[in-house]
This record gives C-alpha cells, sequence and structure tokens, in this order.
C-alpha cells in the first residue's frame, strides 16, 4: 500500500495572491510539487522558485488537486502552520560549556531544548556544529546555494572536538568544512574558548587550521565561555583573567594583521568582552570588516558609540528638563554611562540614571544585559530614582514579546517599581531618541531592524524556540 503523504498546512493565503487566485485556503495541504515531496521550507522554496510548476494539494475536504501553476518566479503567498515545514532538529552533543546545561530547574520548558539544526542557520543566523548532518543535507545545502553557514568551530583538532562536544563522531564533521569550502559555500565560524582546553596552543592551531578556508570561510569570531553558578557536576570550567584576555587579544591581533595583508580582510575577531576584560580601547571601526560577527557580540559597542554620534547630529537643544534611567549588565556598563554622558553634554536639562543589575539567578560571572532576569532587576532597582520611564534593552526580553527570561513580564515591573517601562530596540539611534523622548515609539525601518547594535551587549548565545515551534 502507497504511503499517504501528510503535507504541509496552510494556515494563511495572503489578498491578492497567486494562491488566493488558485482558491487556496487555511486548511489546505501541500503534498508535492513538481512530483517532489517537501521536507521543509527549503525544499518548498527552492522548487517554488521557477517560472512555472505542477503542484499536488489535498484540500480540507480531502479532495486532492493538481495545480498547472505559471508563477513567474513570485512568493506563492502561502503561510504555512509551521514555520520550517519540518520539526527541529535537537543537538546530539553535550558539550562541556553549553550554557543549557548550567539554567536552574523550573525554568519554562522551551528554555531547556537544545537545538543544532543547520536549517536554522541560514534563517536566523544560528552557529551548529554540523554533527546533525547527514550526505543528503551536505549535497542540498551545495545543490539549493544555501548561505552562508555559520559553524560552532570551538577547535579544529579532531580529538579535542570530541572531547569538548562530548561526541565521538565530532571531529569527523569537521570534514564538512572541506566539503562546503570545495563547493564554494560562504561560511562564517565561532570558537567558543575554554581555559586550559582549547586556548593557548590550541586556539593559535584553530586559526591557522581555518585561515585555509579562505576566503569562502568570511570571519571567525573568538568568545569566552560562559559560566553560571548551576555547574555541579558538570566539566570544571575556571573564568578568564585580565591577564588570559590580552594574551587572547595579542594573538589575534597578530593574526589579523597578517591576513588584512594576505587576503584584505581580518577574518578572525575577538568578542568586546575580550577588550573589556583586557581593559584595553575597543579596536577602531575598520577592524570589525563591517561588523560581520556582530551577533557573536564583536564590534556591538563600537558601532552603538557611532550610531549615537551619528544620531545625535539630528538633534538639538529643546531645553526640556527630564529624567529617565537605564538599567543594563555590569559587563556594559561603562560604555552605556560613556554614551549616556554624549547626550548629556548635548541636553544638559536631561538627567539620566544608569544602573548596572548583577546577576544574582546565573551567578555574578554572567554579566551581560542579555541574561538578565525580571526579579534580579525589580529587587535591585526598588527604591533608585527612576525618573519618568525606565529604559531596557531589547535582549533583555524573549523575541517579539514583554517576558523576561525567568516569565515575569515588562509589566511586572512596571506595577513593582512603579514607573513606566520602555523597551529598547537595537540601534544607537534607538538608544538616543528612547533616553531623549522614551513616550515616542520606535521608528524602525525593515533594513535596520536586528542590525543595529545591541546596548545590552549578547555575549552569550541562549536561542529559544517559540512555544509555537516547539510544539
Amino acid at each position: 500500500m502507497e504511503k499517504k503523504l501528510k503535507g504541509h498546512l496552510i494556515s494563511k493565503v495572503d489578498p491578492g495572491s497567486i494562491g488566493e487566485e488558485l482558491e487556496l485556503e487555511p486548511g489546505d495541504c501541500v503534498l508535492t510539487i513538481n512530483g517532489n515531496p517537501i521536507e521543509d521550507i527549503f525544499d518548498y522554496e527552492y522548487y517554488v522558485n521557477s517560472p512555472s510548476m505542477l503542484m499536488t494539494v489535498r484540500k480540507a475536504d480531502g479532495e486532492e488537486w493538481e495545480l498547472d501553476i505559471e508563477n513567474d518566479y513570485e512568493d506563492l503567498g502561502l503561510t504555512f502552520e509551521n514555520g520550517l515545514m519540518s520539526e527541529y532538529r535537537s543537538c546530539s552533543n553535550k558539550c562541556i560549556f553549553c550554557f543549557i546545561d548550567q539554567m536552574p530547574p523550573g525554568m519554562r520548558e522551551t528554555l531547556y531544548f537544545k537545538d543544532d539544526d543547520t536549517r536554522l542557520s541560514f534563517l536566523q543566523g544560528n552557529y551548529v556544529t554540523l554533527t546533525n548532518l547527514k550526505e543528503k543535507d551536505i549535497e542540498r545545502i551545495i545543490r539549493f546555494k544555501l548561505a552562508p553557514i555559520n559553524i560552532s568551530v570551538q577547535t579544529t583538532n579532531p580529538e579535542l572536538r570530541c572531547k569538548m562536544l562530548h561526541n565521538r563522531f565530532a571531529g569527523q564533521s569537521l570534514k564538512l568544512i572541506d566539503r562546503l569550502y570545495e563547493a564554494g559555500t560562504p561560511m562564517n565560524g565561532q570558537i567558543v574558548l575554554c581555559k586550559g582546553v582549547n586556548n593557548g596552543e590550541e586556539l593559535k592551531r584553530s586559526i591557522e587550521d581555518l585561515t585555509k578556508y579562505i576566503p569562502c570561510m568570511q570571519s571567525v569570531s573568538v568568545v569566552p565561555v560562559g559560566l553560571s553558578k548551576y555547574r555541579d557536576g558538570l566539566y570544571p570550567l575556571e573564568p578568564f583573567t585580565k591577564e588570559d584576555a590580552c594574551q587572547v587579544i595579542d594573538l589575534i591581533e597578530m593574526w589579523q594583521k597578517k591576513l588584512y595583508t594576505e587576503h584584505g580582510i581580518h577574518f578572525i575577531h575577538a568578542s568586546d568582552e575580550w577588550y573589556i576584560l583586557a581593559e584595553r580601547p575597543l579596536p577602531e571601526e575598520e577592524r570589525y570588516d563591517g561588523y560581520i560577527q556582530l551577533e557573536n557580540g564583536v564590534g556591538m559597542l563600537r558601532l552603538l558609540a557611532s550610531e549615537v554620534e551619528e544620531a545625535l547630529k539630528g538633534y538639538s537643544d529643546d531645553g526640556q528638563n527630564r529624567t529617565v534611567s537605564i538599567a543594563t549588565g555590569r559587563l556594559p556598563y561603562p560604555y552605556i554611562k560613556k554614551y549616556a554622558g554624549w547626550i548629556n553634554e548635548k541636553f544638559p536639562g536631561r538627567t539620566i540614571h544608569i544602573y548596572p543589575i548583577r546577576n544574582d539567578f546565573f551567578g555574578e560571572s554572567i554579566t551581560v544585559s542579555g541574561l538578565l532576569t525580571g526579579q534580579d532587576v525589580i529587587a535591585q532597582l526598588k527604591g533608585k530614582e527612576l525618573g519618568e520611564y525606565l529604559l531596557l534593552p531589547v535582549n533583555m526580553f524573549r523575541s517579539g514579546e514583554t517576558v523576561f527570561l525567568d516569565d515575569l513580564t515588562a509589566e511586572d515591573a512596571e506595577k513593582a517599581l512603579q514607573v513606566k517601562v520602555r523597551i529598547v530596540k537595537s540601534s544607537g539611534r534607538d538608544f538616543v531618541k528612547a533616553v531623549l523622548y522614551p513616550e515616542l515609539e520606535a521608528e524602525q525601518t525593515e533594513d535596520e531592524a536586528g542590525l543595529g547594535a545591541d546596548y545590552g551587549y549578547e555575549g552569550y548565545e541562549l536561542d529559544e524556540l517559540s512555544d509555537e515551534s516547539y510544539k
């Protein structure tokens, strides 16, 4: 008996779209395109991107339609129940540095899901280990020309990579980088540095090995491991010191000079946290190669400085006397204080209180804003002078929502602190506008969304699937 295709459920059909003209409706299922079953969104997009196609659809009443579609590379206007059109692939590793393993019990279920889904690298910019890839996955990436792929390398030493990822196949999966390189697939890399494990000579080896993939490998970031206080029973890791940070920066900057001379790019980048820990000035803007590693905390604070300076040129002092407050992590605090000072120089009537929040929830060694909880923010701001508005960076909250990591909300903070809360989006322009006129909503174009510096500085990754996706 032939297996009945499950298909992909349509949840929305855009008005005026080709899908509407074809009388497709929510509840219908797309089964095949040109006779090919659709595994996920990449299959769908690949087959739809053509001048014509034959699509098989099962209507809500069970009737099957064959639609001969002339679409001339246009989108059909269909939205599916599952955005990926497939279940998410969970991580098969048990990395010695995994932050999810360092979280306390009792948080929302989606925060404990470890994804290592290569498809999210193309859709959301996630960094993936390649250990989940099968031969057909690599072939499809190459055939569909999917790019760039962001790779969590950690080390190019196969034996050490097996140890770090706690996966006996992790060293073997490094060979997939060669396959991608031979196919000309653009890549970016990431190294989460763990003291006494993959730093020092091992880091030197990894950088040298990865330079062989230039120009396909466009950049590699080096970020320090994040260590919470919930590490009982986990691999013993120590925090980096100022001296360690200086050594990391010296090695990276040596390679940057060499590679810029040879290839015209700096390639290897230290995240902002290294410079803060080393108490060294941030690199000049040109060294970030267009902020290609921004999402890994590389250049966020430098970009914010440039954006704030540029934004201030568009404002003149209005003579108003107003007071606002800003809560941020202890890591970016000195920089936020400095940039707020620039605003104050031009607007002397503004009073700006800036409060660094200690992370009692995860432990004091976690100093970024993106891992602060509502309970820490509320507890440490009670009784403080907050002014008319409390400004909180968007990375403190679940994407698209007003929910902190501990499920408290911005509304809970407003009620507890008796102050209006304004969630500030990512650009320096938005930062300036929020400080000066917090009652005004942010105006952010589609091109700017998600590209500006995040004044909370997200130094560690904690990607969370939505409840709908997780189910």
